[in-house]
């Protein structure tokens, strides 16, 4: 059903001290995220997501490896959603976006992301 009411994005996510929970299949017991400010972390998703806009590195790679979302393990593919399915400015981001486009950093009670239209 590809139409204006659903999209499929993929996205990568860095977890902070803010973040609502702290653990993640990255860092089960939360200590890394705990000890991680939101600075750092908007920081860190910056430079990952240089290395992608130039080339340097693929979004699927640097999801698998980087994302504390359990949606690393297929790439930070999170599948088709429609509105009112994911946090607000997740999906405000996400619907503003062309499909192949990457957004700039887009902050949830979950952390901070960059998401990557794929549909």
């Amino acid at each position: 059903m590809a139409s204006e009411h659903q999209v499929r994005a993929s996205h990568i996510l860095i977890k902070h001290e803010g973040s609502r929970r702290k653990a993640s299949w990255k860092d089960p017991d939360g200590r890394i995220i705990s000890a991680t400010t939101r600075d750092a972390a908007v920081s860190e998703l910056r430079s990952l997501r240089d290395d992608i806009v130039s080339g340097k590195a693929h979004f699927e790679e640097v999801a698998s490896r980087y994302s504390h979302c359990s949606s690393a393990k297929r790439g930070g593919d999170l599948g088709r959603f429609g509105r009112g399915q994911m946090q607000k400015p997740f999906e405000d981001a996400t619907f503003s976006l062309k499909v192949g486009e990457i957004s700039d950093i887009v902050d949830t009670d979950s952390g901070v992301h960059i998401i990557l239209r794929t549909g």
